[in-house]
C-alpha cells in the first residue's frame, strides 16, 4: 500500500493591504499616507494594516480614531505580537486613523471608506502618497 503525502493545511489567502505611504521626509508632513480597509471591522482590519507597516515605524503603541463609524473594539488590542491601545475620539477626523510609536513619532493616514469604488479611492490614496501639505479628505 503505499501512502499519498499529506498536503499541510493552508488558510486561504488574504487579500492585499490597501495602503500607500508617502516617501520618508526630512521632517513632519500633515500626511503621511492612506489606508482603504475592506470594512469597518477594526478586529478584521487593524492587524493587517499594522503588521504592513514599515519596521522602521517601531512598535505601534497606540491607534487614535474617531469611532463613529467602527465597530466596537476593546481598547487594547494584541496586534501583529504587540499590544496596541485604540483610543476613540469624537473630536478626530473622521476619516483619518493616527498611529504613535513612542520614541519614533506619529503618523496621520487618511482612511478611504471601504464602499468607495475603486474609481474614486484611486485619486485619495495617490494624493495622499505624495501630499506635502495639508490633504483633506473630498
Amino acid at each position: 500500500m503505499t501512502l499519498a503525502p499529506i498536503s499541510p493545511l493552508t488558510s486561504p489567502p488574504q487579500p492585499l493591504l490597501r495602503l500607500r505611504l508617502a516617501p520618508p521626509a526630512g521632517g513632519p508632513r500633515a500626511i503621511d499616507g492612506a489606508w482603504w480597509p475592506r470594512s469597518y471591522d477594526l478586529l478584521a482590519e487593524l492587524p493587517a494594516l499594522i503588521a504592513g507597516l514599515p519596521h522602521s515605524w517601531g512598535h505601534i503603541a497606540s491607534v487614535v480614531l474617531n469611532g463613529a463609524p467602527w465597530s466596537p473594539a476593546p481598547g487594547r488590542m494584541f496586534v501583529a505580537g504587540q499590544v496596541v491601545c485604540l483610543r476613540r475620539r469624537r473630536t478626530a477626523a473622521a476619516h483619518t486613523v493616527v498611529l504613535t510609536a513612542p520614541g519614533q513619532g506619529r503618523w496621520d493616514l487618511i482612511v478611504v471608506p471601504p464602499d468607495t469604488a475603486e474609481e474614486a479611492a484611486e485619486p485619495i490614496m495617490a494624493r495622499a502618497a505624495r501630499a506635502s501639505g495639508t490633504l483633506r479628505h473630498p
